[in-house]
């Protein structure tokens, strides 16, 4: 083996490694905690989560689904003021965190009103990563979990 050829030799073997670790960090990793929905008094409901993302990738949530209703979207509030939108980042290594008084999921026309103790099934759709479901328990109207 010529000196040249255990160089290139090298080369690609160190450019192979330098991609795998790049390509291994290059996706989202997402994962769903705390969620629940204050039961509902009307036939609106919303739904509240975190969402983390280990990698080093962004993504996006762009949609929700559910069987309690045919009318799920994601809305942001600012300034008091609720408005719906088409996604939320999800930046790497953070979180989207859907809370009380702030950006969440809102149900409209439900089928029908589940009560405490209840779940709701839903399913997160991603830009990027596949999707994921959630079953999310259904807690009394004037649940507020305490940040920790």
């Amino acid at each position: 083996m010529n000196r040249r050829t255990a160089v290139l030799g090298v080369l690609a073997l160190t450019t192979g490694l330098t991609l795998t670790a790049c390509s291994s960090d290059s996706v989202p990793r997402l994962e769903v905690t705390g969620a629940f929905m204050p039961q509902p008094v009307s036939d609106m409901a919303a739904g509240f989560l975190l969402v983390k993302n280990s990698g080093g990738t962004a993504d996006r949530l762009t949609s929700v689904t559910s069987s309690l209703s045919d009318n799920v979207s994601i809305h942001e509030t600012k300034n008091n003021t609720m408005r719906m939108v088409t996604s939320f980042e999800v930046p790497a290594g953070g979180e989207l965190d859907l809370e009380r008084g702030g950006n969440h999921i809102m149900f409209t026309e439900l089928k029908q009103r589940p009560k405490r103790g209840e779940t709701v099934s839903v399913e997160l759709h991603f830009e990027k990563a596949d999707p994921i479901t959630v079953d999310i328990p259904v807690r009394e109207t004037t649940y507020n979990p305490k940040k920790q």
